[in-house]
């Protein structure tokens, strides 16, 4: 029984020259494939990994392109900003010669309506005096001035209305002519005689002088 065992074990064990061939065969097919295998892997590999690199390759570029002109797009908003400072800081200037010229023509033009007042407080205030100093002679026919002078018209008149005043006082005429205001053809009333007198204390002795006669 043992003897049989050992035979057939023999026998499993031997292989004939053509079998050894075989599995040789077998096995440098085997590494040849898997060495094929390796090398497409790996061909695959660098295939992509080269894809991989040009790929990133070229967002880099686009990188640096898209950062070149974000730094021309700064440089040209920084000189936009720096003209824009400059044109603010010229307008800001203007702005402030107007307003110190705006000032000075605002002092000009209250200085200038001080002395339009002033003046016209001292031509009110001349006319005053004239209409204070003035007396008015009516019913004297037109032209008679023209024969005896209106200022010796007004002498006589008062001679003959008011001989004292003409003995206590000295009253002296300053101008005496017809009032400037035409004649109206439906109206033929002789034009009034204005008598400026040089005092005014001399008119109001005349005109109280002329109210006594009248009550």
């Amino acid at each position: 029984m043992r003897s049989q065992r050992n035979t057939f074990q023999a026998r499993e064990h031997y292989k004939t020259p053509e079998e050894e061939l075989s599995e040789t065969e077998t096995s440098d097919l085997l590494d040849k494939e898997f060495k094929q295998n390796i090398i497409r892997t790996l061909t695959d590999m660098r295939r992509r990994m080269d894809e991989h690199s040009e790929h990133i390759s070229k967002e880099l570029e686009d990188i640096k392109k898209n950062q070149s002109e974000m730094k021309n797009t700064i440089l040209e908003m920084r000189n936009s900003l720096e003209g824009l400072n400059s044109r603010v800081e010229e307008a800001e200037e203007r702005i402030s010669k107007l307003d110190e010229r705006l000032e000075e023509i605002t002092q000009a033009e209250q200085k200038r309506e001080k002395r339009i007042r002033q003046n016209e407080n001292s031509v009110r205030e001349l006319w005053d005096n004239i209409k204070c100093a003035n007396i008015r002679i009516i019913g004297v026919p037109e032209g008679e001035e023209r024969d005896k002078g209106a200022e010796n018209l007004f002498v006589e008149i008062i001679e003959e209305n008011f001989p004292h005043l003409r003995k206590e006082t000295d009253m002296q005429v300053q101008e005496a002519q017809r009032a400037p205001i035409k004649r109206s053809p439906k109206r033929p009333t002789p034009r009034h005689i204005i008598i400026k007198m040089s005092k005014i204390k001399d008119r109001e002795r005349i005109l109280k002088e002329q109210k006594k006669g009248h009550k």
